[in-house]
C-alpha cells in the first residue's frame, strides 16, 4: 500500500477538503502513474454532492488524469518508467462479455469500475485523480503521444474528448455532412474542434450570443443563437447529426427539426434532472432518432488521443490550484469557465 495526498468530498454537503488515501501495492500487470494534471468534470461534481443518488463516500473525484510512469509491474509490455501515460474513466471491467469483446467496456454487461465511485452496479470505492498517484492495470492506461507542453490540455481529453469522438466517429461524421454541436461548454468545444477536424461543416448551436466569435475560432463554419427562431428557422430539414452536449433538462423538439431525414440527434451531455419528453410526430414523419453515447472503450479512446495529436487537438482550458476546486465548482455551475478547469497536481503538494 502507498499513502498519497488527496482532496475528498465527504458527504454531499460540504465543500472538498485534504484527504489520505490508500493505492494498492504494485500488481504485476499494474502501471502507477504520478499524476501531474487532472481535468475537472461536471460528472465530479455531480458525484461529489450526489445527485445521481449514488456516492460512495469519502469521494475523490476525477477522470481525466496525465501523468508520468513511476513504476511498472513485472508482466507490464507496453508502458516503461518515465512514460507519459493517462487514465480515463474507467480502470476495469469484467473482459468476457460481449461489449468487453468489442473493445466497448463502457457498455460492460457486469458494469465497468469507474476511476472513482467503484463499479457501476456497486462495490468496494475506488479513488481518481484529485489525488498525487493511481495505480490501474495495464489494459486501462493510455499512451500520451503529445508533447509535455501540451499536458494540462490533454487532460480533459480522456472524458470531454472521448465522450465527443466516440459518437462523431460511429454516426460516420465527416466530409460532406453537416453536423450540429449543440451547447459550447467543455464537451460542446470539443465537439466542435473534433467535428472540424473530421472534414465535417459544422454549425454550432448556442444560447449565448457571446460565444459566436468563440465558436468560429474553435472550428464552427456557422453559429447559430438558438434563442433566435429566425436563426434557427435557416437549419430546418438541414442536418445530417446533431451532437447535443448540454448537461441542463431543454426542450428537444426545435432541435429535432433541424434535421433531414433520416438524421439521429446524439445526447452525451447527463442533466440531474429529465428533459421534457419530445413530441412523437417530430421522429416518425422524418424517420428521425434521438441516441445516447457513453464516453468510449479503451481502443477507441487510444485511437481519439491518436487522432487528436495528429491534429494538434487539445481542450481550451484554465489551469488552477488544488485549494482552488470548491470555487471551481461553484463557477462551473454558473458556466464561468472557457471551457475546463485543470487542476495542476503539484499544488497538493
Amino acid at each position: 500500500m502507498t499513502k498519497a495526498k488527496a482532496y475528498a468530498a465527504l458527504d454531499p454537503h460540504s465543500a472538498l477538503v485534504p484527504f489520505e488515501i490508500e493505492r494498492r501495492a504494485l500488481g504485476p500487470t499494474d502501471v502507477q502513474i504520478q499524476i501531474l494534471y487532472c481535468g475537472v468534470c461536471h460528472s465530479d461534481l455531480h458525484t461529489a454532492r450526489n445527485e445521481w443518488n449514488n456516492t460512495l463516500y469519502p469521494s475523490v473525484p476525477g477522470h481525466e488524469i496525465v501523468g508520468r510512469v513511476v513504476a511498472v509491474g513485472e508482466q507490464v509490455s507496453r508502458f516503461k518508467v518515465g512514460d507519459l501515460a493517462g487514465v480515463g474513466c474507467m480502470v476495469d471491467s469484467c473482459g468476457d462479455c460481449p461489449s468487453c469483446h468489442d473493445g466497448d467496456e463502457q457498455y460492460c454487461e457486469h458494469g465497468f469500475t469507474g476511476t472513482y465511485n467503484g463499479p457501476v452496479f456497486g462495490g468496494e470505492n475506488t479513488y481518481g485523480g484529485y489525488s498525487q498517484t493511481i495505480v490501474v492495470k495495464e489494459s486501462f492506461v493510455l499512451r500520451i503521444r503529445h508533447a509535455e507542453t501540451d499536458l494540462a490540455g490533454v487532460a480533459p481529453l480522456l472524458c470531454a474528448g472521448i465522450t465527443t469522438y466516440s459518437p462523431l466517429r460511429h454516426w460516420q461524421v465527416g466530409p460532406g455532412k453537416k453536423v450540429g454541436i449543440v451547447g459550447l461548454g467543455g464537451l460542446g468545444h470539443m465537439g466542435v474542434k473534433i467535428a472540424h477536424a473530421m472534414g465535417a461543416q459544422v454549425v454550432l448551436f448556442t444560447t449565448s450570443a457571446s460565444k459566436v466569435e468563440d465558436g468560429k475560432r474553435l472550428g464552427a463554419d456557422e453559429v447559430c443563437v438558438s434563442t433566435d427562431p429566425e436563426q434557427m428557422s435557416r437549419y430546418t430539414g438541414q442536418l445530417d447529426f446533431i451532437l447535443n452536449t448540454v448537461a441542463a433538462p431543454h426542450n428537444l423538439d426545435a432541435l429535432l427539426q433541424l434535421l433531414k431525414r433520416d438524421g439521429t440527434m446524439t445526447l452525451v451531455g447527463a442533466p440531474a434532472e429529465r428533459h421534457p419528453s419530445p413530441d412523437v410526430f417530430g421522429l416518425i414523419f422524418k424517420r428521425r432518432s434521438i441516441a445516447g453515447s457513453l464516453i468510449g472503450g479503451i481502443r477507441e479512446t487510444q485511437e481519439m488521443l491518436d487522432f487528436c495529436a495528429e491534429h494538434g487537438i487539445t481542450s481550451d482550458i484554465e489551469l488552477i490550484p488544488m485549494q482552488y476546486i470548491n470555487t471551481a465548482y461553484e463557477r462551473m455551475l454558473k458556466s464561468d469557465v472557457r471551457y475546463r478547469f485543470v487542476i495542476d497536481m503539484a499544488t497538493l503538494n
